[in-house]
C-alpha cells in the first residue's frame, strides 16, 4: 500500500471515530439536570422549616451570613446551591430555620419556572392573584398563589420583560 492511500485510510478511520464519538458524546453534553419541583412545602429538598445545619451539611445552602438590613440587625440568609440558585431567609431564633426560599433557576412549580410569562403562570395556578402595587418602586407585579389555589407561592414578574424573574415561597420578601 502507498503511503498516500495509508494516509488517505488513516483521515478515514480518524474521522469515522470523530463522529461516532460526537454521536455518542453529544446527547450526554445536551442533557440538562431535571429542575426541581416548587411546592407549597419548599423546593426539592429545602423545606420551610428546615434546621439550617441540616442544609448546610447536606451541601443544599451556602455559609450563612448577614440578612436584609431592613429586617434588622438579627436578620440572616444563605445562598442556595446547584443545581438551584436564589436564597433563603432564616429564622432570628437558635436553631435557626428556613422561613423564607427566594428561587432565582433551576425549578419549577406545575411548569412554570424563572422565563415563564403571566398568562403560563395564571394557566397553572387559575386562582393566583395579580398584585400590581410593586410595579413603580421595585419593577415587579407579583402573582400571588393562595393556599387553596396550588400553595403558598408568589411569582415575581418583571414589568419591563414580562417574565418571571422571582419566585417566592410563601412570600416574596423584598429587600433593596
Amino acid at each position: 500500500m502507498s503511503p498516500t492511500r495509508r494516509r488517505l485510510l488513516l483521515a478515514c478511520i480518524v474521522t469515522a471515530c470523530a463522529v461516532a464519538l460526537g454521536a455518542a458524546v453529544a446527547p450526554a453534553l445536551t442533557l440538562r439536570a431535571t429542575p426541581k419541583r416548587i411546592t407549597a412545602a419548599g423546593v426539592g429538598d429545602v423545606k420551610l422549616g428546615a434546621l439550617y445545619t441540616k442544609l448546610r451539611a447536606a451541601g443544599r445552602v451556602g455559609k450563612i451570613g448577614p440578612g436584609c438590613e431592613l429586617a434588622g440587625p438579627g436578620a440572616r440568609s444563605a445562598a442556595l446551591r446547584a443545581p438551584l440558585g436564589g436564597s433563603v431567609d432564616l429564622t432570628r431564633s437558635s436553631p435557626r430555620r428556613v422561613r423564607v426560599i427566594a428561587i432565582l433557576k433551576g425549578a419549577k412549580a406545575r411548569g412554570v419556572g424563572i422565563g415563564s410569562t403571566q398568562a403560563q403562570v395564571k394557566r397553572a395556578f387559575p386562582r393566583a392573584v395579580v398584585d400590581r402595587s410593586t410595579e413603580r418602586t421595585f419593577g415587579i407585579r407579583i402573582m400571588k398563589v393562595p393556599r387553596g389555589g396550588g400553595g403558598r407561592l408568589q411569582f415575581g414578574i418583571s414589568t419591563r420583560t414580562k417574565k418571571v424573574t422571582l419566585i417566592g415561597i410563601p412570600h416574596i420578601a423584598i429587600c433593596d
